[in-house]
């Protein structure tokens, strides 16, 4: 029995879910990647703990997912194990009146429709963004005028060491699409929002408004992983793009977006070098045309990237 399968059959015994040589285009948002050695989910705080104490004492190459939404997976695949949150960790409930408590791998939809339920407005903002509360957290989400550090209470992770911590709001260094978890090496396992009474047909107007500009706006319709571009200070990545005449520009399967020059969607069967390629091209051109110098907000992971 080799190193992975004695793993798999360890993480198995914790009660984890385990996928061997699974493929990652079946779990990320640009539908795209190579295989996985081992694809784990952990459903409860006890099965974490184990998990990310065995992946430490044996050395294993260790990579976090959440809902795969802003990143691109080596054509390669990634060595190792690749980690989620389920079970759980996909729960939603209500703290007090105005607080609500979400698992780090429940969706963002789905917290906002929770706090619709509740009346609650603050998280209206998050409604399409096809990401998780952990990685919401992870990368400061934010879109439409709110950011993820305008609601979150606090978060609770797990330290590299394995001790479970609360970290406030005003610890969390939140920045334009950063956080503390960006490089602490700490994994958001659950966040609490700060929302307030609102008024439930205000809000779900507000949110099928913010749906509604989404679904003209950006190219939802094919894969993709959101904004390819953090905002240049003074700029608009898409501007820039498009004044480029790169609106359309394809290599292989990768196309800017017709609708929409800040995104890169998956026209059929793009890899990862396509990406990655399409990515440098439209850096060289904005930078030599424009003197801008634009940085890729999607994180590219895996084996060879």
């Amino acid at each position: 029995m080799n190193s992975i399968e004695t793993a798999a059959c360890a993480f198995r015994e914790m009660g984890c879910d385990v996928l061997c040589n699974e493929p990652m285009k079946l779990h990320t948002s640009f539908k795209i990647g190579g295989c996985a050695d081992l694809y784990v989910t952990a459903n409860t705080k006890e099965q974490l703990a184990c998990a990310l104490d065995y992946i430490k004492k044996n050395d294993i190459p260790l990579m976090f997912v959440g809902n795969g939404t802003n990143m691109l997976v080596s054509d390669k695949g990634i060595r190792g194990v690749v980690l989620r949150l389920g079970g759980e960790f996909c729960d939603i409930s209500l703290v007090d009146d105005t607080t609500i408590r979400c698992g780090a791998g429940a969706l963002l939809v789905a917290a906002c429709r929770f706090a619709l339920e509740h009346s609650l407005t603050g998280l209206e903002f998050a409604y399409g963004i096809p990401g998780s509360v952990g990685g919401a957290a992870f990368m400061n989400a934010g879109a439409y005028g709110g950011e993820t550090k305008d609601v979150a209470l606090c978060c609770e992770c797990l330290t590299p060491n394995g001790e479970f911590i609360t970290v406030e709001n005003k610890d969390c260094d939140f920045a334009y699409r950063h956080s503390r978890f960006s490089d602490s090496g700490e994994l958001v396992t659950e966040v609490t929002f700060k929302l307030e009474k609102g008024n439930a047909e205000e809000i779900k107007a507000q949110m099928e408004d913010i749906m509604g500009r989404r679904k003209d706006k950006q190219p939802i319709e094919l894969p993709s992983a959101g904004s390819v571009f953090k905002r240049p200070e003074g700029y608009f990545a898409g501007a820039l793009i498009q004044e480029c005449d790169l609106k359309g520009c394809t290599i292989g399967g990768a196309q800017v977006s017709t609708k929409h020059s800040g995104f890169i969607v998956n026209i059929g069967d793009a890899t990862c070098s396509d990406v990655l390629d399409l990515v440098a091209h439209i850096q060289d051109t904005v930078l030599r045309e424009k003197g801008v110098q634009l940085e890729c907000e999607i994180r590219a992971v895996g084996d060879g990237v």
